[in-house]
C-alpha cells in the first residue's frame, strides 16, 4: 500500500506546479548522451508528451554534433572548431543540413509519434523560422589582441518567427526544431543548439529555457553542484574560473535569453531519465537554475 500512497504525494507534489504553467511554453534544448540512449530517448519522449497533455507547451530544439561528426568522417572531411564552433564551408554545411533536417530532426519527431506526441519537424529555414546572419568569431591572441575570424557558414538568429510555433501550439502540435537558418540571400547557415534555443525561447516568451547537457549542471571550484545561480553573477563566476570551456556559452545562452524576457534557464544533466519532469514538476529539481 505504500508505494501507491507515495505515488499519490508525487502526484500532489506536482500539482502546484502543473497549476503554474498550465498553458505555458517550455524550451528544450535536446542533445548529448539523451540523444544517443534508447531508455533515455523513450524517458525524454514520455516527459515532452506528458507536459503537453497537462496543458504546458514544449518546443524541442535538437542538436546533433555526433551524427554530423561521423558523417563528415564517412565524407573525408576534416572540421576544424574555433570557441568551440564548426568552421562551415559549403560542402560541410551540405553535410550538416542534411544530417540534421534530413537524419536527426526525422528520428527525434517519429519517436514522439510513436510514443503518443504529435510532433512536427521544422529547420529554420521553413517559413523563415530563423532569419540568420553570419557570426563572426573574436579570437584573442596569445599576444593579447584580438582577431575577428570568418568561420564560414556559422550563423547568428537575428529573427524568429514566433507566429509558425504559435500556430503549431494551438494546433496541439509539438515543434521540433532543427538548428539551420537561412540569410537573406536564402542561403543556410548553421547555428549552435544552445543559442537557437536561447532565441526562440525570448521569441515565444517562454516560462522555462531547459538545457540538456551531459553534466549535472554548473559546479563551483570545489566541485559541488550549484543549483541556483543570479544571472548577474556570471560574469564574475567566469572570471575567477567557476564557469569553464564549453559550460560558458551555454551559461552565456540562459544570460542573454533571461534579459530578453525568459523567466527562468536551466542547465539539467539530460543523463538523468525523466530530467525534464523532474526539473520542472518537483520541489528540488535538478541541475543548476539561472535566475534573472
Amino acid at each position: 500500500m505504500q508505494k501507491f500512497i507515495d505515488k499519490a504525494t508525487t502526484l500532489l507534489e506536482a500539482l502546484p506546479y502543473i497549476r503554474r504553467f498550465s498553458g505555458k511554453t517550455v524550451v528544450i534544448k535536446y542533445g548529448g548522451h539523451a540523444m544517443a540512449d534508447e531508455a533515455l530517448k523513450r524517458s525524454f519522449a514520455l516527459d515532452v508528451i506528458l507536459l503537453k497533455y497537462i496543458g504546458i507547451n514544449p518546443v524541442i530544439v535538437h542538436g546533433g554534433g555526433p551524427q554530423i561528426n561521423e558523417t563528415l568522417r564517412r565524407y573525408g572531411i576534416v572540421s576544424e572548431f574555433v570557441k568551440g564552433m564548426r568552421v562551415t564551408d559549403a560542402a560541410t554545411m551540405a553535410v550538416v543540413e542534411m544530417v540534421l533536417t534530413g537524419q536527426v530532426n526525422r528520428e527525434v519527431v517519429g519517436y514522439l509519434n510513436q510514443h503518443g506526441g504529435k510532433a512536427v519537424g521544422l529547420s529554420g529555414k521553413d517559413g523563415g523560422l530563423l532569419l540568420c546572419k553570419k557570426l563572426l568569431q573574436e579570437v584573442k591572441r596569445d599576444d593579447g589582441t584580438i582577431e575577428t575570424v570568418d568561420i564560414g557558414l556559422v550563423g547568428d538568429v537575428t529573427r524568429v518567427d514566433a507566429a509558425i510555433l504559435e500556430t503549431l501550439e494551438r494546433g496541439g502540435f509539438i515543434p521540433v526544431i532543427a538548428p539551420v537558418g537561412v540569410g537573406l540571400g536564402g542561403e543556410s547557415y548553421n547555428i549552435n543548439a544552445d543559442l537557437v534555443a536561447g532565441r526562440v525561447a525570448a521569441a515565444v516568451k517562454a516560462e522555462k529555457l531547459i538545457l540538456l547537457t551531459d553534466v549535472p549542471g554548473v559546479k563551483d571550484r570545489e566541485g559541488n553542484l550549484l543549483s541556483s545561480i543570479e544571472f548577474d553573477q556570471v560574469p564574475a563566476l567566469i572570471d575567477n574560473g567557476t564557469i569553464t570551456g564549453g559550460m560558458i556559452p551555454k551559461v552565456t545562452c540562459c544570460v542573454d535569453a533571461l534579459r530578453d524576457g525568459v523567466k527562468k534557464a536551466h542547465i539539467v544533466d539530460g543523463r538523468v531519465e525523466h530530467a525534464v519532469l523532474l526539473e520542472i514538476l518537483t520541489d528540488v529539481g535538478i541541475g543548476t537554475e539561472i535566475l534573472g
